[in-house]
C-alpha cells in the first residue's frame, strides 16, 4: 500500500515539474502578445415596455350555476339548439330543459294541496250555512224573549219561563259567535291550503331543470340515473356560460405591485395554448377581499377581455401583464450600456467628459479613433429593468455602442462583441436555423 501512495506521490509530483518547465519554455521562446478589443452593441430602434407581470386563470364574464332545488332521481336530459341531448359544450336557449327530475312524488304532493283546498272550501260553504243557521234562530230567540218580557212585566208570565226564553236567547248568541269562527278557522285553512298548493305546483316545475340564459354548457355534473339531493343549498347540475365573446381574467397579485394598478389599465397576456399570440384587455375592478399564503398577501384583480374569436376557452391559464407605460419604436440599449465605465487610459482626451445631473442622464461612449473611446451624454427615458430608452441627437440607429473590453491572444483572430468561453459546450446546429457564428 505505501508503495503505490509513494508512487502516485512521485507521478504528480512528475507532473507539475513538467507543467512548470513547459511554461518557463513557453514564455521564454514562445511569447505572445495581447490584442485589446471592445464588446459593441448596436443601437436599434425596440418598444419599451414597463409592466407588472403576474399569473391568471381565464374565467368566463358570466357563468351561472344551475342547480336543483328539489330531491329526485335524473330521469333524462333536455335538448339544444341543434336538437342533440344536453352535454358539455351544448348551446341553449334561455327556458330550454336541461334536464328532468322523477316528478311522481311532487304530483301526488300536489294532488293532495289541491284536496286540502277543496276541503277548506267545502268547510268555509258550512261555517257560512251554520252563520245563516245560527242568525235565524237568534233572531227568533230575540223575539221570544222581548215577547215574555213584555207578558213578565203584565205578571201574565211566570219567572222560570222568562229565565228560560232569556237562557235560550243567550245561547243562540253564542252559537252565532261559534259559527262566525268556525267560517274564520276555514277561510284560513283555505289560505294555508292555497301556500301548500303554491309550494307543491312550484315544486313540481322544480323537477324540470332549464336553462335561465341563453349559453353554453361548460360543464354537467350529474349523469342519468343519478338522485340529486338539496338540503340547505340548491346541487349543482350544471355550468352556463352566458357568452363566450366575453371573458375575463382572474389575476393574482402580489400586495407590493397592486398599488399600480388601476382599473382601466391596459392589460396584455398570452396562452400557453398559443404560445405566439397576444390578447388584449381592460383591468375591471380589485377585489377588497385578499388572501394570505405563506405571509404573503395577494389581492384578485379582475382583467376584461374581449373573445369574439371564440379563441379563449375557460381555465386556460394567462401569463398577464399590467402596462404601466410603454414607448414604441424608440432608440433603446441594455441596460449594461448605461453601467460601462471604461479605463481611463481608453478615453479620448480630445473629448471632455460631461457631468451626469441627475438619473434621467447618462454617458455612452463609442470609438471614433482607433482604440479610444468617446462619451456621449444621452437623456434616459422610459426603462424596464432590461432595455433603457435613450434621447439624443449625436446617436442614430445602428452606431455601435461599446459595452466592454477584452484582451485575446496574439495567435487568436480578432474578434468584437461578446467572446466565447472555451470551457461551454457548442449548441447544436437545428435546421432551418444556423447557429451564428
Amino acid at each position: 500500500m505505501k508503495k503505490i501512495l509513494l508512487t502516485l506521490v512521485a507521478a504528480v509530483a512528475a507532473v507539475l515539474v513538467i507543467w512548470g518547465v513547459w511554461s518557463i519554455v513557453k514564455g521564454k521562446f514562445f511569447k505572445t502578445s495581447a490584442k485589446m478589443v471592445f464588446r459593441t452593441e448596436k443601437l436599434s430602434r425596440n418598444d419599451v415596455v414597463r409592466s407588472i407581470s403576474a399569473t391568471g386563470t381565464v374565467e368566463p364574464e358570466e357563468l351561472i350555476n344551475v342547480g336543483a332545488q328539489v330531491n329526485g332521481r335524473i330521469m333524462q336530459f333536455g335538448t339544444d339548439i341543434d336538437g342533440k341531448t344536453v352535454d358539455y359544450g351544448s348551446k341553449v336557449k334561455k327556458g330550454a330543459v336541461l334536464a328532468l327530475i322523477d316528478d311522481v312524488i311532487y304530483k301526488s304532493e300536489l294532488q293532495q294541496a289541491q284536496a286540502s283546498r277543496e276541503q277548506a272550501k267545502a268547510a268555509i260553504m258550512t261555517a257560512e250555512a251554520s252563520i245563516k243557521e245560527c242568525s235565524a234562530n237568534e233572531i227568533r230567540a230575540k223575539n221570544e224573549w222581548e215577547r215574555v218580557q213584555s207578558l213578565a212585566a203584565k205578571k201574565i208570565m211566570s219567572g222560570s219561563e222568562s229565565d228560560n226564553a232569556r237562557a235560550t236567547y243567550l245561547a243562540s248568541l253564542a252559537q252565532s259567535a261559534k259559527a262566525r269562527a268556525s267560517l274564520a278557522q276555514a277561510k284560513a285553512q283555505l289560505a294555508s291550503a292555497e301556500a301548500v298548493l303554491v309550494k307543491a305546483e312550484r315544486n313540481l316545475e322544480y323537477c324540470s331543470i332549464v336553462s335561465p340564459v341563453d349559453g353554453i354548457i361548460i360543464d354537467r355534473r350529474v349523469s342519468i340515473g343519478q338522485t340529486v339531493v338539496s338540503n340547505q343549498t340548491a346541487s349543482s347540475m350544471f355550468l352556463v356560460a352566458k357568452d363566450f365573446k366575453k371573458m375575463q381574467v382572474w389575476v393574482s397579485v402580489n400586495e407590493a405591485d397592486i398599488g399600480a394598478i388601476k382599473p382601466g389599465m391596459p392589460v396584455r397576456f398570452s396562452c400557453d395554448a398559443f404560445p405566439n399570440e397576444m390578447f388584449n384587455g381592460v383591468v375591471h375592478r380589485i377585489r377588497m377581499n385578499a388572501t394570505l399564503s405563506s405571509n404573503v398577501v395577494t389581492y384578485i384583480v379582475e382583467v376584461n377581455a374581449p373573445n369574439d374569436n371564440l379563441r379563449l376557452l375557460p381555465y386556460l391559464t394567462a401569463n398577464v401583464k399590467f402596462i404601466r407605460g410603454e414607448r414604441k419604436n424608440v432608440l433603446a440599449v441594455p441596460n449594461a450600456l448605461l453601467r460601462f465605465v471604461p479605463p481611463a487610459n481608453l478615453l479620448d482626451k480630445s473629448v471632455p467628459m460631461p457631468e451626469v445631473k441627475s438619473r434621467r442622464e447618462a454617458i455612452l461612449y463609442v470609438e471614433r479613433s482607433k482604440g479610444k473611446l468617446a462619451p456621449v451624454k444621452v437623456k434616459v427615458g422610459m426603462n424596464n429593468g432590461a432595455l433603457a430608452e435613450i434621447i439624443t441627437d449625436e446617436l442614430k440607429e445602428g452606431d455601435l455602442l461599446v459595452s466592454g473590453v477584452d484582451f485575446i491572444s496574439g495567435n487568436a483572430p480578432a474578434q468584437s462583441g461578446n467572446l466565447k468561453n472555451p470551457f461551454l459546450p457548442t449548441p447544436t446546429r437545428r435546421r432551418g436555423n444556423p447557429q451564428r457564428k
